[in-house]
């Protein structure tokens, strides 16, 4: 069934009422900005923090209503309609609970825990189920929902670098607006609400949650946090669809790997053993899964 939706029937982001919810002192968040339009929230985010730091402190977030210049995994890059997504970039500053910067080797788990954030508070408010797929997709039925996509920004003055962890989900868009064939969105879905208000309230009282929770824990995902039953570790492997398949991870440089995913290394990277038995960690690559998951 085709399904068509028009400009009019897409409502605006309303920064009012996102800031009230979101930022301190009744929320989370640093600040709260919305833009018309813009190429990149990442890169806007990432450039603020880099050239102005004092201006953008932790949990600072950054969302647009049409984004130009996004860019994916593998460099990829393609543009939605006005108000049928949501782009929101948060910038992250990890410190333990007696303000130490947290090890850089646990900035890995930043984007699968965004991914986890997005696909749990889409699950509770909308009723589409989601899986993961390594490193930082959300999909539905081996469909694309939404992406993740985590950068460093080094530091000017020499302090540890911080994390723009940016996300894009497909809310309102129909099959003519799809990118791929191979993506979907809440709409195709049959998701209780579209409401992009509601959704990116739900997505970013998550991520923070989770967030927080991570860095109590000094960013270790074997850890149990207070107040939660397991480790992220063990959150993620649950919703991860990639553990157990038989993959094609396409390797920066070109080069590609085929073999089984068999676990996530310690620092949030995927292990993959070839066909004659050898483990290879991948921390960056385009995985394909070759066959369906086994329910």
């Amino acid at each position: 069934m085709q399904l068509h939706y028009s400009s009019m029937e897409r409502p605006a982001l309303d920064p009012g009422r996102l800031r009230a919810a979101l930022v301190a002192p009744n929320g989370p968040f640093a600040a709260l900005d919305v833009v018309a339009e813009t190429g990149s929230t990442n890169t806007d985010l990432a450039d603020a923090a880099r050239l102005r730091p004092w201006e953008v402190p932790d949990l600072t977030v950054l969302t647009a209503e049409l984004q130009t210049a996004g860019r994916g995994r593998m460099d990829r890059s393609w543009v939605a309609p006005e108000r049928s997504s949501l782009f929101v970039s948060v910038l992250l500053r990890p410190v333990n609970s007696s303000g130490r910067p947290l090890p850089t080797t646990s900035y890995g788990w930043l984007s699968l825990l965004a991914a986890l954030a997005m696909a749990e508070s889409v699950a509770a408010r909308t009723g589409v189920e989601a899986r993961l797929k390594w490193p930082n997709d959300v999909m539905v039925d081996g469909r694309k929902l939404a992406g993740v996509l985590a950068q460093l920004v080094p530091s000017s003055d020499g302090g540890p670098p911080a994390v723009v962890v940016g996300a894009g989900l497909n809310v309102s868009l129909t099959d003519e607006d799809l990118p791929v064939p191979t993506a979907t969105s809440l709409l195709m879905e049959y998701a209780s609400t579209t409401d992009r208000n509601v959704l990116l309230q739900d997505y970013l009282l998550a991520l923070a949650a989770r967030y927080r929770a991570f860095c109590s824990v000094d960013g270790d995902p074997e850890a149990v946090p207070a107040g939660r039953q397991d480790a992220l570790r063990d959150e993620i492997t649950a919703r991860l669809g990639t553990l157990g398949r038989s993959v094609s991870a396409q390797l920066p440089g070109g080069s590609v790997l085929t073999g089984r995913a068999v676990a996530l290394a310690p620092t949030g990277a995927l292990v993959i053993v070839d066909g004659v038995g050898a483990a290879h960690t991948v921390s960056a690559a385009d995985v394909v899964h070759l066959r369906p998951e086994q329910p």
